[in-house]
């Protein structure tokens, strides 16, 4: 294959992305059509199925842009914490909001793809935090922390950079700082 054909074709494949992530973070994926994605990418439907297999295969791939922890994971234990009240903080003052976590919201009440949104939070956070995590109940203890992490997405998607309530950053860190803390030891049975 010719350079000039790869990079159309990479170009009509990032194209047909980025329409679908902005559809699904406006519509959720139940309003959103092939057509629709086709009128909004320039592209041909051909195309996208050709690329991309099926909306379902689409949604999955535009899941799979928002990406891991980058060096979230990475590092001491004992600072893990810290590291994802950190990166929670972050999210909670961004002035943007994430399209991945509006497409996840707007799209979680179809079954359709339940299975990919809980493929990708498990590949993507839960699992590689439960791997990190010492004891028996790591899953468990890893599972709580997700839902405080995908949850902040949520809050950060309905109210916007004022969810915090507080313009104090340093104060949000401590606080989710404990809360990570609490999440993520391990407890000792008592006897």
């Amino acid at each position: 294959m010719d350079e000039t054909r790869q990079r159309d074709r990479e170009g009509t494949r990032r194209r047909i992305l980025d329409a679908a992530r902005r559809l699904f973070a406006d519509l959720g994926y139940d309003q959103v059509t092939m057509r629709l994605i086709s009128a909004e990418a320039d592209a041909n439907i051909a195309l996208i199925n050709r690329y991309f297999g099926s909306k379902r295969q689409l949604f999955a791939e535009v899941l799979a842009m928002q990406g891991r922890f980058p060096g979230i994971l990475d590092g001491p234990q004992e600072e893990l914490p810290h590291r994802l009240a950190e990166y929670v903080a972050e999210r909670l003052f961004s002035d943007q909001g994430s399209p991945v976590v509006a497409a996840l919201i707007r799209s979680s009440n179809c079954p359709e793809i339940h299975e990919i949104i809980r493929d990708r939070v498990g590949s993507a956070i839960l699992q590689p935090l439960s791997a990190l995590l010492p004891g028996p109940d790591a899953v468990f203890r890893a599972t709580i922390a997700t839902a405080l992490i995908t949850g902040t997405g949520t809050m950060r998607q309905l109210y916007g950079p004022e969810a915090v309530g507080t313009p104090d950053r340093e104060a949000v860190v401590a606080r989710l700082t404990a809360v990570f803390e609490a999440c993520l030891a391990i407890r000792t049975p008592v006897p």
